[in-house]
């Protein structure tokens, strides 16, 4: 079965489907949904392997210059896929599960920190045949992103960070404060029980589209099974602070923060900004942590005016 990240926000495939078959068959009413919106917007499942302890599932769609989507912590490649339907007419999209996530490998006691996954990205954009490419990531996927480029600076065009990670001493957001704190308390970003799902979608979107109970609860199962997994990934990213990679980064970037953002804290994309000489800035009013899911169109609007004018 596919898996969902954070969220999904199936709002028009919903009509297709029955009411009945949500409630007694949520996976393959799930799997259903996915398979239409990933159709809709152009982009087709595939694998690749790199030998047992790698291989990448990943969705690729469209033509034209390559464009590679990274995710954010605890969510999977299908988090890009509304926002692809205004990206697969102008570009070759390619939205990998990162290694540890979705359906791509888990190598057994492997280093998940950025550095280590944008070195298994470099290999799969190699064994894609991409020798240059333009970048973009969400939260933690914007942070491997800025890591990417900073370890192959003649391979990234440009960058589209989306409330990106790694700017660890910047301003906090209260959540984060919790998420980081050395006590037990949970992480709200790891799903260790059911229930954990419902609360997510308020803190992480200040828009989030509807999704149904039932959908929740199969995306719940699915995370709660790569929970360990996620406490070590967790703690492997906090220990890469991008701030010296980037200081000197010439790539150029578009820097995208929703304003409601209570993960990471929206005041970090003005120090980001000025950190990265040739980026430009977008501050989203009534958006939070995950612009291309809450206003897809607006976002890839955004992009595509910041491309056209590179």
């Amino acid at each position: 079965m596919k898996t969902a990240g954070i969220i999904l926000g199936i709002l028009l495939i919903l009509a297709a489907i029955p009411f009945g078959m949500v409630q007694f068959f949520p996976e393959k009413s799930l799997d259903f949904a996915l398979d239409a919106e990933r159709r809709k917007s152009g982009l087709i499942r595939k694998e690749i392997h790199f030998g047992r302890d790698l291989h990448y599932v990943y969705l690729e769609g469209g033509q034209g210059a390559p464009l590679m989507l990274l995710h954010g912590f605890g969510a999977d490649k299908d988090n890009f896929t509304r926002i692809a339907r205004f990206l697969t007419p102008h570009y070759r999209v390619i939205i990998p599960d990162h290694t540890g996530f979705g359906e791509s490998a888990r190598p057994e006691g492997a280093s998940y920190t950025p550095e280590e996954q944008a070195e298994r990205l470099h290999r799969l954009a190699e064994g894609l045949g991409i020798t240059s490419m333009h970048m973009g990531g969400s939260s933690m996927g914007g942070q491997i992103a800025m890591v990417y480029a900073s370890m192959y600076p003649d391979q990234v065009e440009s960058l589209w960070l989306l409330n990106p990670g790694g700017l660890w001493d910047g301003p906090t957001a209260d959540a984060w404060k919790t998420m980081t704190a050395d006590t037990d308390s949970q992480n709200p970003l790891i799903i260790e029980k059911e229930e954990d799902i419902f609360s997510l979608p308020s803190l992480v979107m200040e828009k989030a589209p509807y999704t149904p109970k039932a959908f929740l609860r199969v995306i719940a199962r699915e995370r709660m099974k790569n929970a360990r997994l996620e406490k070590k990934i967790f703690k492997d990213i906090l220990s890469s602070n991008v701030r010296e990679k980037i200081e000197e980064l010439n790539t150029p970037a578009l820097i995208v923060w929703g304003r409601e953002d209570r993960v990471l804290h929206p005041g970090n994309a003005e120090i980001l900004h000025g950190l990265l000489p040739l980026s430009s800035l977008i501050l989203m009013e009534g958006i939070g942590h995950l612009p291309m899911l809450e206003a897809p169109e607006q976002s890839a609007e955004d992009y595509l005016n910041f491309r056209k004018n590179l």
